[in-house]
């Protein structure tokens, strides 16, 4: 597979200099016998061929990053690639395939990166006996020179035609990255759950420390002193679930301790604090079947 890039942000520029490190090797862990299988399984057809951007200096810097070429044109990179990733922001990807010279279409993969839009955006391609893809790593690229080091360990969902999916899947295995295929229809649902558990967490997090910072605390000491807190309860998440981690006055039926806390919260806080609760109160009820929680249900409501 020759892949080529169109568009040179954070995300294609990663991808693309994980791809293009010959078995990914010097990236890899410290498990000898993973690197082996790892080295043993990965294609050496796979290529990145090289990057297009609007911007000349991105496209140039991202081609000198991955040790790949510099396209004039987004055509080039088609007429130089079986697949095609145009990874430039949601907004610009309808644009720039409605933009591609179609001729040169039979045969590709047409991919994006994009997590809450679907292949679907790669409208008519059937006619131009091309194959749509959409591909993304479940994970938040942070920056353009360092990011690709930790995608070894991302999993990648891929959404689109069987031919494409099938080629991506193999390439991405091949890698030893996990790969989940899902649904054009649940585009929308997954992304939405990748931003509430990426972003939304941050708000939860906020309004916490906005709440220490009314009592006393600076904003350094508020997020310091309870780091561990916050990252102990989200490692249990992770190794046991969200049922077993479950702490706190809602799981103990602590119908005081909750009533005193929204008596000191303002609207907003309190419509968050009760939202959530809701939500802790059903985990609640699953870790304790035999325990009455009634009275926090009615407590709860709005």
């Amino acid at each position: 597979m020759k892949i080529g890039f169109i568009g040179a942000g954070k995300a294609g520029c990663s991808l693309g200099k994980y791809l293009s490190i010959r078995h990914g090797l010097d990236i890899m862990d410290d498990n000898t016998e993973r690197n082996n299988m790892i080295e043993n399984s990965i294609s050496e057809d796979v290529k990145v061929t090289g990057y297009y951007s609007l911007i000349e200096e991105e496209a140039e810097w991202a081609a000198a990053f991955t040790e790949t070429e510099m396209y004039g044109t987004p055509n080039e990179v088609v007429a130089a690639s079986d697949s095609i990733i145009i990874s430039t922001p949601d907004g610009a990807v309808s644009e720039v395939w409605n933009s591609l010279d179609k001729e040169l279409i039979k045969d590709r993969i047409i991919c994006h990166l994009s997590g809450s839009l679907s292949s679907d955006v790669f409208s008519g391609i059937g006619n131009y006996g091309g194959y749509p893809i959409s591909i993304h790593p479940l994970f938040a690229f942070s920056d353009k020179e360092s990011a690709y080091k930790e995608l070894n360990n991302v999993c990648f969902t891929l959404e689109g035609h069987p031919y494409a999916v099938s080629a991506w899947k193999q390439c991405l295995e091949s890698f030893g990255n996990e790969v989940i295929t899902i649904r054009k229809e649940a585009k929308p649902m997954y992304h939405a759950a990748a931003s509430i558990l990426s972003n939304h967490v941050i708000a939860v997090l906020d309004t916490g420390y906005h709440l220490l910072s009314e009592c006393g605390f600076t904003d350094e000491q508020a997020r310091r002193y309870t780091a561990g807190l916050v990252m102990n309860n989200v490692e249990h998440v992770i190794k046991e679930g969200t049922v077993a981690a479950l702490t706190g006055p809602i799981e103990r039926n602590d119908v005081e301790t909750v009533s005193k806390h929204l008596a000191v919260l303002d609207d907003d806080k309190k419509q968050m604090y009760k939202l959530c609760g809701k939500v802790l109160l059903e985990l609640s009820e699953k870790k304790n079947e035999d325990r009455d929680y009634s009275i926090l249900e009615n407590i709860l409501k709005y």
